[in-house]
Parts: C-alpha cells; sequence; structure tokens
C-alpha cells in the first residue's frame, strides 16, 4: 500500500501527519509526502512564486519530520500549481492506494466560492481519498 500526504502550505496540521503515522502502523504502508504551491500563475500574485515554494517546501519538511520523529520513513516533493489538480497527477503517478489530506482551512463562505481541495479531490481523485479533520479538544 502507498499513501500520499497531501501537506497544507497554508496552514500546519499535524494531526493529519499524525492519522497517517497510524495508518502507516496498522498496515506498513509506504508513505509520499506532497506539498503544492498553489499558485498557478505568477502573473497577478501579490508575491513571487519563490514564496509560495517555500511555503511549500517547509510544510512538506515539517510532515517528513513529524513522520521521521514517528519512526516512519518519508520522501517528499514540492510541485507548483493548482493543488487538486497535481495532486490528483502525483497520486496517479505514484500509483497511490489513498490520498490523505486535512480539511480545508478556509471558512465556508470561501469555499464554497473559491472550491474546495478535499471536495474536489473527492470528487474527481479516481482513488480514496481520506479527509482527517482537525481534533476537538475537550
Amino acid at each position: 500500500m502507498h499513501i500520499v500526504l497531501a501537506a497544507n502550505p497554508q496552514a500546519e496540521q499535524p494531526w493529519v501527519t499524525d492519522a497517517v503515522a497510524d495508518l502507516v502502523r496498522q498496515t506498513g504502508a509506504s508513505v509520499t509526502v506532497l506539498a503544492v504551491d498553489e499558485l498557478e500563475s505568477e502573473y497577478l500574485s501579490p508575491m513571487p512564486r519563490s514564496v509560495y515554494t517555500e511555503r511549500a517546501e517547509h510544510a512538506a519538511e515539517a510532515a517528513v519530520r513529524r513522520l521521521a520523529e514517528a519512526g516512519i520513513e518519508a520522501s517528499r516533493t514540492v510541485l507548483p500549481g493548482r493543488a487538486a489538480e497535481q495532486i490528483i497527477r502525483f497520486a496517479s503517478d505514484q500509483k497511490a492506494d489513498l490520498i490523505v489530506l486535512g480539511s480545508s482551512v478556509r471558512p465556508v463562505v470561501a469555499q464554497r466560492l473559491l472550491g474546495s481541495v478535499p471536495l474536489t479531490l473527492i470528487e474527481k481523485a479516481g482513488r480514496p481519498v481520506l479527509v482527517v479533520t482537525r481534533p476537538v479538544n475537550g
């Protein structure tokens, strides 16, 4: 079994990495961490692509580090472009059995206007997608 963990460059979501670590322990799966810079075009962007790439690199590295702390080896990849499209393509190239990502960090109104990566993946990935929500404290 191979898992693609889609790390979110917009928000730290350690509970998603912890869920993947649990899955790997239970199944013996391999895991690749993917972060996408989420910048379709630099032309009208308020910041250079390097800023978005740096955020994606940080997200991927944080997930790999957390997995390593749990005793799990993982590789990482950072790609440019729209998140859902790149995650689907990458998971297909990797022949992933499962895509794991966190629930959207956007407010509900923004999700409805701009779309949501988890919803798009569930609709279009062509393979199982596990969306991990933030744990409720208390």
